[in-house]
């Protein structure tokens, strides 16, 4: 369908009206005149002064652009398979719906012929070549309301029949890209803008899905079937790169070649209801799926690349979220402090680390142990991960004002008992965690440190007063996740005990045998369980910091970090790296792990008892 310039192409139509009688060039330079002011569609115009009908104009306006005029309440009934291929969504936001098939042929009826994006959009969806026809606007949406009725055997393009268990099984990628390459064109992205209603999409492989649907549905299907963490979507010049993190760590998956890139990308757009016609400046958005029987949230970044947008997909499973505080990998004399100190009526507890580090899981199992019917409970997040019944959880928009900071100071008008609040950025935000801890709340954030003692040096460097920071701290909790060995292929070694005891190790914690003082560690040579890594789930090492009169002295003094550490470690405090030998020694996790996420401790008087 070829279109005309817009502004060309409203005069022509009036003029046309004006030609056969419709109107009279009155009417029409009456309609323009307000056209100027209103800055509305001349059809409209003219509909709203009564000066002609809306069937007469869309027989017109199908005439200008070369296609043809139906009615819709005349039209037989559309076919189930056509309504799959566009959502429900979509068919609402742009005021369009499939009404038959030919071949590669799908035909639209479409109020707006003017509407280039919106069929560009789904000649990228759906694969199919698009023809418009046009139809009344009211027609169209009392056809949406017929059809796509809530309940009934319709699905969303990811969806499949449920009568044909053949189309059940898993597709994989390479499939895909070898039928696309051999029966569809690549379509390229086109501009439109995000849907309005939140979707949620069924990963199925159903045979009549569009081909770009089912690359994406196999890309999302894996990662979530490998228990991957992050899926990362990369273009380069030439190349295309998937990668899953597993485990906490990156690694290569098949890619579909480059010449998908836009179809790829600008679909995952749509699903995340972004705007696919901004490609300059970062997006983020979300996606709801629904995977054999459990959803999944996935929360989508977008950020421009010289070659075109890269994305990345944190995914979110509720059904893997751990609440038992025994398993999240607390050893059990830390676990029983721990667990004291967050029963407390009042303070501030933070958990610290970098992104990714589980802090997020260590708060929500925690928050779960407390929850109780006579607790009140108010989170504000960003964004909010998992849901849990009976905690009032609020979803932070700086966009319209509503941050950590304006948050807390609403919680505190909520008779709250426990309070969290996703992070403390800024000097505002702590100075209201604060002042809630000093007026009888217990108050749970995170902080972005290296370690436990590093929190106080973090709000020593945001302008906190000491005496507030060590009146209202009760705890600060650093941690990081290690890789565990994988059971199915998990071989002895040893090593001289010596090597350990520069690690960082004790001495007493060594059970070596032989002269030479061996110790026998444990890795995994990697099998077909573990897809080769040696490694399969993961678990967290802690750093638990608890505030004592010592400490309190020592920051009200403004204490260096290195006295802070020294002190807290003299008093008992075990740190990230004797928490992850420990779990080393005990054959949970390799050697490698623990030079990986975790730095040697600088107080060697300390680690071998010298002076």
């Amino acid at each position: 369908m070829v279109v005309k310039n817009i502004g060309s192409f409203k005069k022509k139509l009036g003029d046309i009206l004006v030609e056969v009688g419709i109107i009279s060039q009155d009417q029409l330079d009456k309609a323009l005149e307000m056209q100027k002011t209103t800055g509305g569609k001349l059809g409209d115009i003219l509909k709203e002064l009564n000066y002609c009908s809306e069937d007469v104009l869309l027989a017109f306006l199908g005439r200008q652009c070369g296609t043809s005029y139906i009615s819709l309440s005349e039209y037989g009934n559309i076919p189930p398979p056509v309504l799959n291929l566009v959502p429900e969504s979509v068919a609402r936001h742009q005021t369009l719906i499939p009404i038959s098939q030919e071949g590669n042929v799908l035909t639209i009826a479409m109020s707006d012929p003017l509407n280039v994006f919106a069929t560009d959009d789904l000649k990228l969806m759906t694969g199919c070549d698009i023809k418009v026809v046009l139809a009344s606007e009211s027609e169209i949406k009392e056809a949406i309301e017929k059809y796509y009725v809530p309940g009934i055997a319709l699905r969303t393009p990811f969806q499949q029949p449920a009568a044909e268990p053949a189309q059940q099984e898993q597709t994989s990628l390479q499939d895909i890209v070898e039928h696309l390459q051999k029966n569809e064109p690549a379509h390229q992205a086109a501009s439109s803008s995000p849907e309005s209603q939140e979707e949620t999409f069924s990963v199925t492989f159903a045979q009549d899905a569009a081909p770009v649907i089912k690359m994406v549905n196999a890309i999302l299907s894996q990662a979530i079937r490998a228990k991957s963490s992050d899926i990362h979507i990369e273009p380069y010049e030439n190349s295309l790169r998937v990668r899953y993190r597993l485990d906490g760590v990156l690694h290569n998956q098949p890619a579909p070649p480059k010449k998908f890139q836009n179809a790829l990308i600008s679909r995952l757009k749509v699903m995340a209801q972004m705007d696919i016609a901004e490609r300059r400046l970062p997006q983020d958005g979300r996606i709801k799926l629904t995977v054999e029987g459990r959803e999944v949230d996935l929360r989508i970044s977008t950020i421009p690349t010289p070659h075109g947008e890269k994305i990345v997909m944190r995914i979110l499973d509720s059904t893997g979220l751990k609440v038992d505080m025994s398993q999240l990998g607390f050893e059990p004399a830390v676990l029983e402090s721990y667990k004291k100190v967050v029963d407390s009526p009042h303070g501030i507890i933070l958990v610290t680390g970098p992104t990714g580090s589980g802090k997020t899981t260590t708060l929500y199992s925690t928050l779960s142990m407390l929850n109780r019917p006579d607790k009140n409970i108010i989170t504000i997040e960003d964004p909010i991960e998992y849901l849990i019944d009976g905690i009032n959880q609020v979803q932070a928009r700086p966009e319209i004002g509503l941050n950590f900071a304006a948050g807390l100071r609403a919680f505190l008008r909520q008779d709250p008992n426990i309070m969290l609040v996703g992070e403390i950025r800024d000097k505002e935000t702590a100075e209201i965690a604060i002042n809630g801890a000093l007026t009888g709340h217990l108050l749970f954030s995170t902080l972005h440190t290296n370690d436990a003692p590093g929190a106080i040096t973090r709000l020593n460097n945001m302008g906190i007063e000491p005496f507030l920071t060590a009146s209202t701290t009760l705890m600060i909790t650093a941690q990081r996740l290690m890789r565990l060995i994988c059971p199915g292929c998990k071989i002895a070694y040893t090593l001289p005990a010596e090597q350990l005891l520069d690690m960082g190790a004790k001495p007493d914690q060594l059970k070596t045998s032989g002269r030479q003082k061996i110790v026998t560690l444990y890795k995994g040579k990697g099998c077909d369980a573990c897809a080769g890594t040696g490694y399969q789930g993961r678990v967290a090492c802690h750093e638990i910091l608890i505030m004592n009169d010592w400490i309190r002295e020592l920051i009200l003094a403004r204490a260096s970090h290195h006295i802070l550490k020294q002190t807290a470690r003299k008093h008992g405090m075990m740190t990230l790296r004797e928490a992850a030998l420990l779990k080393m020694l005990r054959g949970e996790t390799t050697l490698e792990e623990v030079l990986r996420v975790t730095t040697i401790d600088s107080d060697r008087d300390i680690t071998h008892g010298e002076k």
